[in-house]
């Protein structure tokens, strides 16, 4: 009969070290953008948005504050919105990831696009990406049944112009015509 020893105790930092030595490196990872599998060739801590922008070429989601407080750089994760500067491009393999490339069907807007050229959901036009992204998982979330639960549901989506009452109005009229899906 043995005897069962605990695992001898080693400290964060070493923790940590072994950790960092199995993920540094640039490394082969597939990613899934608008329905097509793409490689690329990046370190382990690449954010999704470095990697569709600077790997990939998808420059639509924008690097506001990298930092998860504006929202530029919303993408959809199968179907959830996700700040793409708060995640990694490798904890996002084999996933659905949707960008705002992807929303069009050809020549075709999306509806939220659509509705956002109606009521001039934007100025500069900087945050639009991440506004029509977020808006396009409020509505299929079932979070823009009123102005105000609009309103709060897109509050991680800053803009800097203040078109809100116009991002607002598009949302709102995409949810009345019941077409949200990306």
């Amino acid at each position: 009969m043995g005897l069962a020893l605990a695992p001898p105790f080693i400290s964060q930092a070493e923790r940590l070290t072994a950790l960092s030595k199995k993920v540094q490196g640039v490394s082969e990872m597939q990613l899934k953008v608008n329905g097509t599998v793409r490689t690329l060739r990046a370190e382990p801590r690449v954010t999704l948005l470095d990697a569709l922008r600077e790997y990939l070429d998808l420059t639509g989601s924008k690097k506001g504050c990298d930092l998860g407080q504006c929202g530029a750089c919303t993408v959809l994760v199968d179907g959830r919105r996700i700040n793409s500067c708060l995640t990694l491009a490798v904890m996002n393999q084999g996933k659905e990831i949707t960008t705002i490339e992807g929303l069009a069907k050809g020549d075709e807007l999306h509806p939220m696009q659509a509705a956002f050229i109606k009521h001039d959901g934007f100025q500069c036009g900087y945050c639009t990406s991440g506004q029509i992204m977020s808006g396009v998982a409020c509505v299929n979330e079932g979070h823009a049944t009123t102005d105000a639960q609009t309103r709060e549901w897109m509050s991680g989506n800053l803009c800097r112009c203040g078109a809100y009452p116009n991002i607002v109005a598009a949302v709102r009229e995409v949810q009345q015509k019941g077409g949200g899906k990306a």
